[in-house]
């Protein structure tokens, strides 16, 4: 189990720390995602280190000589130490044994001297079961993981998997991650769990880390059918007349690739879950996924919104220089208010062909940035000031009028300042607002 060295840069300060608690007769691993993250050969500042064979008291003395240690988490003995830039986190090995409901129902108890393949059977997956010894960068690796992660598996550790339900989600998220697919053994186990007991905080969480995090989203939603969730989740559904999963997979995929792009969280996470739900059956559907969820006030209102806007959009994608007309962009505009910049990607659709998507995206883009809509959406020209300096008192005739001169603009009969000045002069001199 301990036969394979990592070569892995490890701060220094953290190999100090892991001298002293060998000196001191303790054990030490790194252990969960940065050891995953190490085979994968990516970086990784998740500094997680179980310690065995050393008294609390023990470790907090060796640990006060490289900072301030602050007992965090009592129930598990974590001890967070800040170093020199480094954030690091100290643990004992510690088995857990359900005795009630919820992801709280766990009975928690310290052994300070398990062996490393005892202590990792309470782990969810076995990609992340994997420890690397300090300071000597060891692999223990006693269920496998190694092998599974580069055989792109997905494997649960052990039939304790099931007692936290969490884990279900916390798979659709990881396949997407890292690229893994379901062992069957664990789909099957899956299948047989419910997530009745879980906040819908915590299911939120998850479907942003399956969504918003960098991966091939496709594959999570492979691992969400072959877990069956669209039994508590039945809006999510294939796309096209057909409702195939191919190519709502093909939409998150390509979507996926496009947030980074976008200006901030908020407009990432209503792309995301509008094109998670791109193929419910209705709006209604889409609020009804949502607010079992969340209370995001911006997430609620706006992806029903671009949901809304779909049919229009890939109906005129299909066919993009008559489709995309500049008063279809300016009302797109109005329409869709801040999600301008998201709605630009999702005519990049699998629906479409290759060849349509591309020519669709460029002549969308194009055309709206020459029409000044690409990133704000257009304004009355004519404004109250406006027709005070006309003489006319404030009333209801103010808003009746700029609406009717917004409504020209949006048809493009009114282009400048100047020419809405005009139509409302006209507008007046045409006897409106008298009364008022």
């Amino acid at each position: 189990m301990n036969s394979e060295r990592i070569q892995h840069d490890i701060p220094e300060r953290l190999m100090r720390i892991a001298e002293r608690i060998r000196s001191a007769g303790g054990r030490c691993y790194l252990v969960g995602g940065f050891v995953r993250d190490a085979l994968l050969g990516k970086s990784s500042r998740d500094f997680d280190v179980e310690v065995y064979d050393l008294e609390q008291q023990a470790l907090l003395a060796i640990l006060k000589d490289f900072g301030r240690p602050n007992l965090v988490g009592k129930a598990f003995g974590v001890i967070h130490l800040v170093s020199r830039g480094l954030d690091l986190d100290f643990s004992f090995p510690r088995t857990e044994s359900k005795i009630g409901e919820g992801h709280r129902g766990f009975l928690v108890q310290t052994h300070l001297h398990l062996s490393f393949q005892e202590a990792a059977r309470r782990r969810d997956f076995t990609v992340n079961a994997m420890g690397l010894s300090l300071p000597d960068l060891l692999l223990s690796d006693p269920y496998g993981g190694k092998s599974d992660l580069e055989k792109g598996i997905l494997r649960h550790v052990s039939s304790a998997f099931a007692e936290d339900s969490l884990r279900v989600l916390r798979g659709v998220q990881f396949a997407s991650r890292f690229s893994l697919r379901l062992a069957p053994e664990t789909a099957a186990l899956c299948r047989g769990l419910s997530l009745s007991d879980l906040s819908p905080e915590r299911i939120f969480e998850e479907f942003k880390k399956w969504l918003l995090k960098p991966g091939t989203p496709s594959l999570g939603l492979q691992a969400f059918r072959e877990m069956r969730l669209e039994r508590f989740f039945p809006e999510i559904r294939g796309l096209g007349p057909d409702c195939s999963d191919e190519k709502l997979g093909a939409l998150l995929d390509g979507v996926s690739q496009k947030l980074p792009q976008l200006p901030d969280l908020d407009s990432q996470e209503i792309l995301a879950f509008t094109a998670l739900l791109s193929g419910a059956e209705n709006v209604q559907a889409v609020n009804r996924f949502l607010s079992r969820m969340t209370n995001e006030v911006s997430l609620l209102k706006k992806c029903p919104l671009l949901f809304s806007f779909l049919p229009d959009l890939l109906s005129r994608a299909s066919s993009p220089q008559t489709g995309f007309d500049d008063e279809f962009l300016r009302r797109a505009a109005v329409k869709l208010g801040g999600l301008k910049l998201a709605a630009l990607y999702l005519p990049s659709t699998p629906l479409l062909t290759d060849a349509t998507r591309e020519q669709a995206a460029e002549i969308f883009v194009s055309r709206a940035s020459a029409l000044g809509v690409l990133d704000a959406s257009p304004e009355p020209f004519l404004k109250g000031a406006d027709l005070i300096q006309m003489g006319l008192r404030p009333g209801r005739f103010f808003g009746e009028l700029i609406k009717e001169e917004f409504e020209w603009q949006l048809q493009g009969k009114i282009s400048s300042h100047e020419e809405a000045l005009a139509f409302a002069r006209n507008r007046l001199e045409c006897g409106r607002g008298a009364s008022d």
